[in-house]
């Protein structure tokens, strides 16, 4: 067996290195990550090959998982933003409220009627059931990283996948102190309530040490961003330990805590923070999931048989979508959204470690009643051995259906994620900017920072680099390419941008852009003034350098307040341009719509649908579908309008 001394080293470095070349091989073909984790994990366990097995890690394993699973879950809820949370609070919090709860019951009388075996009780199975409570960030994060939905979708799976990591995780190990013959039970109630506040407690403490180190404290000047780093992985780490010496997997709700108390707090280098914990998150979840699915054998999975399928399809086609309907009803959700959240619900990190922790405490517990049996005779022998086997009984299924189900969800809605957003519409247009020079990438982030899907288009290695660096997504190519336009997305794209230094191949693009894409916008890039005519003259709305210039230099001059208001990256104002497609607006005068529009925001401008120019409406005008609005106002205020005029 490959756990002795001499090759743990090896093996360890070998699991890591596959972990990485699975990311790598996720990342090109757009699938997560946790597909391929998982399959490396099966094959490199199977007992034939002798790679990895249940005692390769010996008594280290649990530890190993419970400080993995600690940078997992504080990573994942050190990106979730309050600010997001209020794009759908309503829907968010019943998702993990009454949501969760569905789910809990649900997959526990799932599993309770499938199954036609005495060792599934009710107990067995809200242990189940809880386990599969939790989605979490480590399945969902992939998804959306190749699947660019609205941020209100978006928010409300990431919210979900990090309160539910938590949840389940503590009403799994309370369900579980009910099951365990060794294990002593304070009551389901008191002990979660003991668990939760636990966590929250130190990792709000936690979170508060970090805080004023990291604002306070001078961590050196030449090395403070690596220092801040190094002190939140090492509080992260702290504040899992801390809670988890109090109470057991009190762990997890202290680094949720503790991540999601800090990453919503201001505080410097969280830039360096963050790309560097998404690093480390990535190599100690590429080993975790692959050592946790290699002591999980493919009998197993085929042992729960046609029962652990029926689960599968119970979970996923039945009671997913019941939570989702029942956690969003009367929320601003769209049916097609609704049923793309209904879809994506595959199981992570949490299910995997804990489920794997329990079937061993339970095997364990078998093999101590063998041995005391073995020692007996009679009737108490028999008794221990008949206890033995249901204990042992109780792990595989246990194992094999929570194992099945992280299967078969992460690889069919994972894999299928991005195929079943485009067939339900639910990806919003792109905007697609031919050409990754600084004035394509000052575009993109204007653009960006309003909320658009923005893709680059660039063939330059050095600017790809640059441009993927700064966090754009980047299609490597030439523009000029209708595969390269096709592969970018412009056959979704409503606008094209053609942004090179090269006015031929800004024409170019723009001419397929139309002709081969018809995409709604198109704007060209004129280096040349003197081609500003013969661009139009084509169709083509361009705009040269010298005209932008001249234009930015004259807002300064005449209007500096209303500039900076709302071209300043990071600005408080905004002015958005949309058409009227909600039947509640349409054939209604200003007057009325204005109450209806968000504080702050109001209609500046009306242009389009027979209007041979803008121009500012009275009170008295009467919106008509087809009208092209202005609205200026808050930016909150008018992304919300925005989407309040649009809705169909």
């Amino acid at each position: 067996m490959a756990g002795s001394s001499g090759l743990l080293i090896p093996l360890v470095a070998g699991i890591i290195g596959l972990g990485v070349l699975a990311q790598v091989l996720a990342a090109r073909l757009q699938v997560p990550s946790i597909i391929f984790y998982l399959l490396v994990g099966v094959i490199i366990g199977q007992p034939g090959l002798g790679i990895v097995g249940r005692g390769t890690f010996g008594n280290a394993l649990p530890g190993i998982v419970g400080l993995a699973v600690a940078i997992i879950v504080f990573e994942g809820a050190y990106h979730l933003r309050f600010e997001r949370i209020r794009e759908a609070p309503a829907a968010t919090f019943r998702l993990v409220t009454l949501g969760a709860a569905i789910a809990l019951v649900g997959t526990a009388t799932a599993v309770y009627f499938a199954f036609d075996s005495p060792a599934v009780t009710w107990k067995l199975a809200f242990l189940i059931g809880a386990l599969l409570v939790a989605t979490g960030p480590t399945v969902i994060t992939p998804i959306l990283k190749v699947v660019p939905v609205r941020d209100r979708v978006a928010t409300a799976l990431e919210t979900e996948g990090i309160v539910n990591d938590v949840t389940a995780a503590i009403i799994a190990v309370v369900v579980f102190e009910t099951l365990n013959p060794a294990a002593e039970s304070d009551g389901l109630l008191v002990a979660f309530a003991e668990r939760l506040g636990i966590g929250l407690l130190v990792g709000l403490v936690v979170a508060g040490a970090l805080y004023y180190a990291l604002r306070f404290v001078d961590l050196s000047p030449g090395d403070a961003p690596r220092n801040a780093r190094l002190l939140t992985l090492a509080g992260a780490l702290v504040a899992y330990a801390a809670a988890n010496s109090l109470a057991t997997e009190a762990g997890v709700a202290a680094v949720a805590t503790a991540g999601m108390a800090l990453g919503n707090s201001d505080h410097p280098y969280e830039a360096d923070i963050e790309s560097f914990k998404g690093d480390i998150t990535l190599l100690v979840l590429s080993f975790v999931f692959i050592a946790l699915a290699a002591q999980l054998s493919l009998q197993s999975l085929i042992d729960v048989g046609v029962a652990g399928l029926v689960v599968v399809l119970a979970v996923a086609l039945v009671i997913r979508p019941l939570l989702v309907f029942v956690s969003t009803v009367g929320d601003r959700f769209t049916r097609p959204e609704k049923l793309f959240i209904s879809f994506v619900g595959p199981r992570g990190i949490i299910p995997a470690s804990v489920a794997t922790l329990f079937a061993v405490e339970l095997q364990n517990e078998a093999t101590v009643l063998r041995e005391e049996a073995a020692e007996l005779s009679g009737a108490e022998a028999a008794r221990l051995t008949a206890e033995a086997g249901a204990l042992s009984s109780q792990a595989d299924i246990l194992l094999g259906t929570v194992f099945l189900v992280i299967f078969a969800t992460a690889m069919l809605e994972g894999g299928l994620a991005r195929t079943i957003a485009e067939k339900l519409d639910v990806i919003p247009m792109r905007v697609i900017i031919v050409g990754g020079g600084k004035v394509g990438r000052s575009l993109a982030t204007r653009l960006e920072d309003r909320g658009e899907n923005v893709v680059i288009i660039e063939e330059n290695e050095s600017i790809v680099e640059r441009a993927r660096n700064d966090g754009f997504t980047v299609e490597i190519g030439d523009g000029t390419d209708t595969d390269v336009l096709r592969s970018a997305g412009a056959e979704n794209a409503k606008t094209v941008v053609a942004a090179t230094g090269d006015d031929d191949a800004n024409l170019l693009v723009s001419q397929l852009a139309s002709s081969k894409f018809d995409v709604e916008r198109i704007i060209a890039r004129a280096n040349n003034p003197d081609n500003v005519e013969a661009f139009e003259d084509l169709g083509v709305r361009t705009i040269s350098s010298a005209m932008a210039t001249a234009w930015a230099i004259d807002n300064q001059i005449e209007r500096p307040a209303i500039a900076h208001w709302m071209t300043d990256v990071g600005r408080v104002g905004d002015v958005q341009e949309v058409e009227v497609k909600n039947p509640a607006l349409i054939g209604k005068p200003v007057r009325e719509v204005g109450p209806m529009l968000p504080e702050a925001c109001l209609i500046a401008l009306v242009s389009g649908n027979g209007h041979t120019d803008a121009e500012v409406p009275t009170a008295d005008y009467v919106l008509q579908e087809g009208d092209m609005v202005t609205l200026l106002g808050r930016r909150e205020s008018v992304r919300d309008g925005m989407e309040l005029v649009a809705e169909e």
